[in-house]
């Protein structure tokens, strides 16, 4: 099992920027491939960003491309998630995902161990 600890939420301005980190603990952090997810109220939770094993692939749902950067460092196992140019419609809980498939998937069924989320809220 891995457990995962998100940090790095919190209150920005439209057209600002934050870090999001996920530090992993447990199994061999570089056996999973990671993603970040995201719930803003009253919605489903979507996939926002993921990445391969090493680093070498990374996806991007189409509403935060160019503005999102997903990386990870096996050394320090910990996964991060790089926003800027916010948008209050990036307004959400923020979870961080491992899922121990080979091949890469957005669904949420997929990832078998959650952080408890990180709060980002993006005012106008």
């Amino acid at each position: 099992q891995v457990q995962l600890v998100e940090s790095g939420g919190g209150l920005v301005q439209a057209g600002g920027s934050l870090r999001l980190s996920c530090a992993a603990s447990g199994r061999p952090f570089s056996s999973y491939r990671m993603a970040w997810f995201r719930q803003a109220p009253g919605k489903e939770r979507e996939f926002v960003a993921g990445i391969s094993w090493n680093g070498d692939r990374t996806y991007y749902v189409d509403s935060v491309k160019g503005r999102f950067t997903i990386s990870r460092d096996n050394a320090k196992l910990t996964v991060y998630l790089q926003m800027s140019s916010l948008k209050p419609e990036d307004t959400a809980v923020y979870y961080c995902a491992a899922s121990p498939r080979t091949y890469y998937s957005s669904e949420i069924s997929e990832y078998n161990y959650w952080g408890q989320g990180t709060q980002v809220t993006v005012s106008s």
